[in-house]
């Protein structure tokens, strides 16, 4: 279930003020960040985010990945 219209996009500017570290992925991408940088949070340290057009009404989460590419070790033959 989506956000209702009349409350608008959530984005948590308590957070972006400060350092521009975003703690909580859940914040709506809007229009006025194209071109800003910001440090999102993904369980282990902070990547950095640049914000193009594509990226408006999605959310920070969608573009950090929490976990790593997982690949099968290859044995040696003997």
């Amino acid at each position: 279930m989506s956000r209702a219209k009349w409350k608008g996009p959530y984005t948590n500017y308590k957070n972006l003020n400060l350092k521009k570290k975003i703690l909580y992925k859940n914040s709506e991408i809007v229009p006025q960040f194209i071109g800003l940088t910001f440090q999102v949070y993904n369980g282990k340290n902070y990547v950095d985010v640049t914000v193009t057009e594509d990226m408006i009404n999605h959310k920070f989460g969608e573009f950090v990945f929490t976990r790593g590419k997982f690949s099968f070790k290859k044995k040696p033959n003997k």
